[in-house]
């Protein structure tokens, strides 16, 4: 249970604390709160955006779910995006792509027709950290579904490959793997996944691209997100930490720039997981959506023990990120989920 609730809070810590500087520039946010960015969280509840209320009903879809097939999960995951979509609380900026394909889902047609097919936006994986966290997946249960809920809303394959990864950079730190080696397993995966189309979970949304074949329009996706990851590399290597960190590796609005961008912020200090929140939260672009997702690479890595006990009461949605985190703690749901 450490490492889920400590990767589903700190996903919750970092929107929280990026939720106020996400339109500010940099300026404007170094000037009110310091280099290091915001450090504490405010109001009581501490108010999140669109982007945990999502990931919580991709967790929630998935313990609903009486196993993870695409046949399975997809009419629950449309089920709690239309539920979020119409939710009085849907009023953080909720990003457009969600919202359009929020609504053609809701007259019943194939998501693969109701997906936004053009966006590479961060909605693809600002949700998708409980398909790393969920205990039992295999590996073609945990790519696919972390593809299925990005093509949900965002059908380019960018957001599918960029979703990938953040679940299981989330899953492997989670199981113990060293911060210095996340950068060369990630950029690993897209050399190995680059023509890995995964039919049984996406359907024929490659058709909607114009290409010739499914491995053509994957390895876009794959190519895309490796450049980032590239710039991630380069960036941690001048060593040069100051700053605007969308500088470096982007603003983070679309999903590979969101994936690198918390990357970033995260592999600079990973033994300091506040420090990194706040890297997050001082960014000129997608503020949120970038500390939210380093909050969650640094939870999974350290547990939840890693965060000021007294967030764990002030964030809202506390109770929900811990039934979350419960049910993948408990064994008897650990053997019969799969």
């Amino acid at each position: 249970m450490q490492n889920v609730a400590g990767s589903l809070y700190g996903l919750a810590y970092g929107d929280a604390l990026g939720k106020p500087t996400e339109f500010q520039d940099y300026a404007t946010i170094v000037a009110r709160y310091g280099p290091g960015g915001p450090r504490e969280l405010t109001g009581r509840p501490a108010l999140v955006t669109d982007d945990t209320q999502m990931a919580l009903a991709v967790g929630e879809a998935m313990l609903a779910a009486l196993s993870i097939t695409p046949v399975v999960i997809e009419p629950l995951l449309r089920q709690a995006f239309l539920d979020w979509a119409i939710s009085p609380d849907n009023n953080r900026a909720p990003g457009n792509t969600c919202l359009q394909a929020c609504a053609a889902l809701s007259d019943g047609r194939p998501w693969q027709q109701a997906t936004v097919a053009g966006s590479k936006g961060c909605g693809a994986n600002m949700r998708v950290t409980p398909v790393g966290l969920h205990p039992t997946l295999d590996d073609d249960q945990r790519a696919g579904l972390a593809q299925l809920q990005a093509g949900l809303t965002h059908g380019h394959p960018t957001g599918l490959a960029a979703s990938e990864l953040t679940a299981y950079a989330c899953r492997w730190l989670a199981d113990g793997l060293a911060p210095g080696d996340l950068l060369e397993a990630l950029r690993d995966r897209c050399d190995g996944q680059r023509k890995v189309y995964r039919e049984d979970w996406l359907g024929d949304l490659w058709q909607q691209h114009g290409v010739g074949t499914p491995s053509e329009f994957i390895a876009r996706g794959w190519d895309e997100t490796a450049a980032a990851l590239d710039r991630v590399r380069t960036a941690l290597a001048a060593g040069n930490f100051a700053g605007d960190p969308c500088l470096a590796t982007g603003e983070g609005w679309i999903a590979e720039e969101a994936l690198a961008t918390a990357l970033y912020c995260y592999l600079i200090s990973p033994d300091e997981p506040v420090a990194v929140l706040g890297r997050g939260a001082a960014s000129s672009g997608d503020s949120d959506s970038i500390a939210c997702l380093a909050g969650a690479f640094a939870g999974a890595a350290l547990g939840l023990d890693a965060w000021p006990a007294p967030w764990r009461d002030q964030i809202e949605y506390t109770d929900r990120i811990a039934r979350l985190a419960t049910a993948w703690d408990d064994s008897n749901i650990r053997r019969n989920l799969g």
